[in-house]
């Protein structure tokens, strides 16, 4: 009984070490904590946006390997929910920023004037996703 409890704790520290990683990998090949200093020009708060992001992660942890229940008012929700769609959409900013995808897509498909639109109807297309998705699927 001991045994296989020992050999749990090996393999989930395993496995958290090997995500933990890789989420940081990610995040240092994509520069979002520099990038992110950069465009908010908050160079003296470089530490303030390493511990968010570290706070997050662990708060996040936390919430999803108990069971605990919380009674929120519905706008600290959505405040929550807020910081959830702003970490998600730099990640996907990020990403598109290194690789180049706007300029390949425009250049493949000749919208070089379009981008602006381009952009315009991803950020809609999202919203209205996200949207459809809580309401229609969302108890």
């Amino acid at each position: 009984m001991i045994i296989s409890y020992v050999i749990e704790i090996i393999v989930g520290l395993s496995a958290g070490l090997a995500v933990g990683s890789g989420f940081v990998a990610f995040l240092t090949v994509l520069g979002i904590i520099p990038r992110l200093v950069q465009l908010c020009y908050g160079h003296g708060w470089v530490r303030y946006f390493e511990w968010s992001i570290i706070s997050g992660a662990l708060v996040g942890i936390y919430l999803s390997f108990t069971q605990t229940i919380t009674h929120l008012p519905i706008i600290i929700e959505a405040y929550w929910g807020l910081l959830h769609g702003i970490f998600i959409g730099m990640l996907a900013a990020a990403l598109t920023e290194v690789l180049n995808v706007f300029p390949i897509l425009a250049k493949r498909m000749y919208v070089n004037e379009y981008i602006p639109h381009l952009l315009l109807a991803l950020v809609f297309g999202k919203i209205v996703g996200s949207l459809f998705q809580w309401i229609v699927f969302m108890d």
